[in-house]
């Protein structure tokens, strides 16, 4: 047994792997499942467990990934974002570093208990953060052409999954995850195994799509090997996925920091946009949370009454309520948190956001109604709570506790 950031976890008796689906949108699956696209998930859901749970707001990577990894929300593993204003440096930064993680990954646990474990990930900017202190293999699809024994734990990735080094923006990106997974698993047989793709796709294309299907039954493919294989498999998601456009079919975006530098003048508001990251074409740093430092003295509940009343807003919080409700850590949120409705997004200024990549209306995330995730297992759990409340953060419990 294993005790993790207060939680408890068995150790595994079958090869585990945890697959984090980036973006995924709950209808992607019954959409790809019910025109036959996935006969694998089809058959798990029948004979496994399928519920619907929750993701942590933000609805971003970062603190997603680590919430599922840490098995904690933000508030204990301090992930709050992919980006936020560093107030001791008076600088905004990448979560990139390990510096900023404030608990251990049951990962790590896993490892220091005897246990093999193996990490791949889509984008690098997860790979430090999921691989913190862990002994094993841990490296990314982005980075997998510069991959090497002492700092990833393995070398020639490339030549291990057959395939070329993946564009950051394409769907080979996530394939790739899942064949170096299977090609781990054939070769290595990991004992505990995490998978995180890249919502490239997600953001492209929406359910019952040709390009979402195609996604998803190449996946299914994958996860019906590893099944194959005697792996359990946890399947869940960082965050779902919804257009953010008008009816003319153009995003709808409100501009804080023009509306704040409009109504205080210029420049006295810091907006911070938490989804920023170095991959933009697909999404335009457009998403639907969003964190504000007001001046010194400032009335920060007025400020929240009155943003609260702009047409797109579903919720306006003071940092202390916006911690305690969203379980962000208190100390890396801004003084209002602002979280925009279903089908609108918020930005800086017009000026700063280059939306000209945009190929396709805007699909993005990052508030509540990005919320809902599948979280699926490929085994029957007949001791499970179905009246609690799950969380994507609950895939290691439910694969190690309840699935072996």
């Amino acid at each position: 047994m294993l005790t993790v950031n207060a939680r408890t976890y068995k150790l595994p008796t079958q090869p585990t792997v945890v697959v984090c689906v980036d973006g995924c949108e709950p209808d992607y699956l019954g959409q790809a499942v019910g025109t036959g696209h996935m006969p694998w998930m089809k058959q798990t859901l029948a004979r496994g467990t399928g519920l619907v749970a929750e993701c942590v707001v933000p609805s971003f990577t970062n603190p997603n990934n680590l919430s599922i990894v840490t098995g904690v929300p933000p508030s204990v593993h301090g992930i709050c974002g992919n980006y936020l204003f560093d107030t001791a440096t008076g600088t905004e930064v990448m979560m990139n570093d390990a510096k900023w993680l404030r608990a251990p990954t049951v990962l790590a646990a896993l490892a220091e208990a005897g246990k093999s474990v193996a990490v791949v990930t889509a984008k690098d900017k997860l790979r430090s953060l999921l691989g913190h202190k862990m002994k094993g293999i841990c490296f990314s699809s982005e980075k997998s052409d510069q991959v090497t024994l002492a700092v990833n734990g393995i070398d020639d990735v490339l030549d291990l999954v057959g395939l070329p080094l993946p564009s950051v923006y394409s769907a080979d990106l996530s394939e790739f995850v899942f064949a170096a997974g299977v090609r781990l698993m054939r070769t290595r047989r990991p004992d505990v195994m995490y998978l995180s793709t890249t919502d490239y796709i997600q953001h492209k294309h929406a359910p019952g799509t040709d390009g979402a299907n195609a996604f998803y039954s190449m996946m299914d493919g994958y996860l019906g090997q590893l099944d194959a294989m005697g792996c359990v498999i946890a399947l869940t998601a960082d965050h779902g996925m919804n257009a953010k456009v008008g009816m003319d079919g153009k995003p709808d975006v409100v501009y804080l920091q023009d509306w704040f530098d409009a109504w205080m003048g210029a420049a006295k508001a810091r907006v911070i946009l938490p989804i920023t990251d170095p991959y933009v074409v697909h999404h335009g740093a457009l998403g639907s949370f969003a964190t504000v430092y007001l001046p010194e003295g400032s009335d920060i509940q007025g400020a929240c009454d009155r943003l609260a009343r702009v047409r797109g807003m579903q919720v306006v919080l003071p940092r202390a309520q916006a911690a305690e409700r969203f379980e962000l850590p208190a100390d890396r949120i801004g003084d209002m948190v602002v979280v925009s409705e279903r089908f609108t997004v918020l930005g800086t200024s017009a000026a700063r956001h280059d939306l000209s990549a945009l190929e396709v209306p805007l699909r993005s995330h990052g508030g509540i109604s990005e919320q809902r995730v599948p979280l699926i297992v490929n085994r029957p759990t007949p001791a499970l709570d179905r009246q609690r409340r799950f969380r994507n953060f609950d895939a290691f419990d439910l694969a190690l506790n309840y699935a072996q």
